[in-house]
């Protein structure tokens, strides 16, 4: 079963236009654009229902090419990559103390925004560790403060039918999701990974 506090997946692509298209080909699905950050990146999202979406993300082609965004390690990004994933707890606050009196530290409770293509200013929390494409198997905390839910717009539907993990070390991943109080599939394998299995109009599609 999907973490029923799964808030989104984030698919990283070092060109957002042809990671766009590559995903449109693969799934028959065209994602719409969501908008752009002050940190350089853009995004396109594809509703999973009311409450989680998936996040196309990369470099926003309309940013300054000098600064090249580091969220999601999008600087050192070869092909497109599911990165990580986010959690939307009843309490971020209280949620993050009792990470860390578990011995996990999800990190600092930043603000940030983006504007959607319509002009509608969209605010949130999250929590953010030094390098969150280096541990995305253990999900990022986000709180919208009363923003409209992005999944709740009018996106293009799939439905996300697995999502997994994999890990040399698994207890050790399940210890950090166990102190966030959230569930995650990771079975042994030779390197990090996560696994989104989607139904799409043309068939099963995997994002790795």
């Amino acid at each position: 079963m999907t973490e029923p506090l799964l808030d989104h997946l984030v698919y990283a692509v070092p060109d957002l236009a042809a990671g766009v298209a590559q995903f449109t080909a693969r799934t028959g699905i065209s994602p719409v654009p969501g908008g752009r950050h002050p940190s350089g990146t853009a995004n396109y999202l594809v509703g999973f229902g009311p409450t989680s979406y998936l996040e196309i993300i990369g470099p926003d082609p309309d940013a300054d090419p000098a600064e090249a965004p580091r969220s999601f390690g999008l600087d050192r990004l070869a092909e497109p990559r599911l990165v990580t994933w986010a959690v939307h707890p009843d309490d971020l606050d209280k949620t993050v103390a009792v990470a860390r009196e578990r011995g996990y530290d999800p990190g600092e409770i930043h603000p940030l925004s983006r504007r959607r293509p319509d002009g509608v200013l969209l605010s949130w929390r999250l929590t953010r560790r030094a390098d969150p494409a280096a541990d995305g198997l253990v999900p990022f905390l986000i709180d919208w403060t009363g923003t409209e839910h992005p999944a709740r717009a009018a996106l293009p539907q799939l439905r996300l039918t697995t999502f997994t993990a994999t890990h040399p070390d698994p207890p050790a991943v399940q210890r950090d999701l166990a102190a966030l109080g959230v569930a995650l599939e990771v079975a042994a394998g030779p390197e990090n990974g996560l696994r989104a299995l989607l139904d799409t109009p043309r068939g099963p599609v995997t994002l790795r």
